[in-house]
């Protein structure tokens, strides 16, 4: 079985429990998107691959740990052996941090308004960067967002201004305005993403109420003018009641401005708890159109230095998968 079949029927299963000898340098937290608040999760990895599973001791998919990060995965009766992956900060490789641990929006698909997390300061954030420094080739931020929008883009940018120390390539992805593209690239910014999370307006509507999908359009017109094509990214999730079409025509629109959709697997939590992942024949589906839409524009996803088309964890990756 190829890897990128495996891969997507694990995205489906979506979780595993653990065993074996203790893996406790190898789980990673999430405090942003559909996974914070969990238990953790791990990355397995096969050769060059890798595959993010959250933790769930009810799971019929088994890591057993052989100890040093060995491991064998038994999933729908096949023992695949490869490795657990230590995560820098929340991914492999990758100073991941998440700033503001709380939002005053509520899209659907997000657990993080219910969690009402504390904003990290900037010592705290310069800080887990040290902690993590010798064992990362990029730093990532996301936030929520805690009183407004614009505030907000002024604590990042203030962020920033204290890591670029590190000399690390850096990646942001927050809710922008009109300027954050330029005021992000000024600071020596490398790579940035703005998500239109759903493949429709309507959709969108209806699952970021209070969220302006016309402005994240501007905004990645405006970010791949001075980023430049293949430096821009947008998430698109797959399950949120889009047809094929639609997510066919979203991932064209997307390649045509020079922006990388990331297709992510719905995580039926919050607002979608109890809704079906994708399955893995339409994971499938829509790598193959990911695949041909982003050569056909001249764009390869392995020109990514930060977020999460270079850590291919969560998602079906050309050029990864």
């Amino acid at each position: 079985m190829q890897w990128n079949e495996v891969k997507a029927r694990l995205l489906f299963a979506g979780s595993a429990r653990i065993s074996g000898e203790p893996a406790d340098e190898y789980i990673a937290t999430s405090s942003a998107g559909p996974g914070a608040g969990g238990k953790g999760s791990v990355f397995f990895a096969v050769g060059g691959h890798r595959v993010k599973l959250s933790l769930n001791t009810s799971s019929a998919t088994e890591i057993v740990h052989r100890g040093g990060g060995v491991a064998d995965l038994y999933f729908e009766g096949t023992q695949i052996p490869g490795r657990l992956v230590r995560p820098g900060l929340h991914c492999p490789d990758q100073a991941f941090i998440t700033v503001t641990e709380s939002c005053i929006f509520s899209c659907k698909y997000c657990s993080v308004p219910r969690l009402a997390g504390k904003r990290k300061s900037i010592d705290e954030i310069v800080g887990l960067v040290e902690s993590v420094k010798d064992r990362v080739s990029a730093i990532s931020l996301t936030s929520g967002v805690k009183g407004s929008v614009e505030d907000e883009e002024a604590y990042i940018c203030d962020v920033i201004r204290n890591l670029t120390r590190f000399g690390l390539p850096l990646g942001v992805s927050i809710y922008p305005t009109l300027n954050t593209p330029d005021h992000l690239h000024a600071l020596g910014v490398a790579e940035v993403k703005f998500n239109i999370e759903a493949a429709t307006p309507e959709l969108f509507r209806t699952v970021c109420p209070g969220l302006d999908y016309d402005l994240i359009w501007q905004v990645l017109d405006r970010s791949v003018a001075i980023f430049g094509k293949g430096r821009v990214f947008s998430n698109v999730i797959i399950g949120l009641g889009e047809t094929d079409a639609e997510l066919a025509a979203c991932i064209g629109k997307l390649v045509s401005h020079g922006v990388v959709p990331v297709l992510r697997p719905l995580n039926p939590v919050a607002g979608f708890a109890g809704t079906p992942r994708p399955s893995p024949e339409r994971l499938k589906a829509a790598y193959v159109v990911h695949s041909r839409a982003l050569a056909a524009a001249g764009i390869d996803p392995l020109m990514a230095q930060t977020m999460c088309t270079n850590c291919a964890g969560c998602d079906l990756v050309p050029g990864r998968d």
